[in-house]
């Protein structure tokens, strides 16, 4: 939609006593309004979405609760991390043979899987030699920067 426009619907909803405007073009969609001073905005959440249940706390469900794992309990070994945003692909492509196992040996150099990141495939890489321990993400499964993805030992 073009900025004039919208500036245009600005100008009018000031000069009118509409307090909101909201006008579709094709796929294209502008809201416009204006807080009232007598009225505070309230947040409601979408019909027929779930509330979360309140968290159960120790006492209430009789177990002790879980011991949080340090940082060395959980990664023994070389960690290799997300360099970037995106989606973590344990394959080439849907269907086929994954680029690495828990267990299988690996060397400096090898794929190990693919991040998609806006419609770009980049394959990362093994730093060093060893044996995949662990796997961290599941395949399909967006991933963060610096996130671990495996664990090498």
């Amino acid at each position: 939609m073009d900025i004039r426009k919208v500036k245009k619907l600005i100008e009018l909803l000031e000069e009118s006593d509409v307090a909101e405007i909201e006008i579709h073009e094709g796929e294209e969609s502008v809201r416009i309004s204006r807080q009232s001073t007598l009225a505070a905005a309230v947040a409601y959440p979408p019909p027929g979405a779930p509330t979360p249940p309140p968290p159960a706390t120790p006492a209430a469900t009789g177990t002790p609760p879980p011991a949080p794992a340090t940082q060395e309990e959980s990664t023994t070994g070389h960690v290799i991390k997300s360099p970037m945003v995106g989606t973590f692909y344990r394959a080439p492509s849907p269907g086929a043979k994954a680029f690495v196992e828990v267990g299988q040996r690996v060397r400096n150099g090898d794929t190990l899987c693919i991040i998609e990141a806006m419609k770009i495939l980049n394959q990362i890489e093994s730093d060093v030699d060893g044996v995949i321990k662990s796997i961290l993400v599941e395949n399909g499964q967006p991933v963060e920067y610096n996130q671990p993805l495996f664990i090498i030992e």
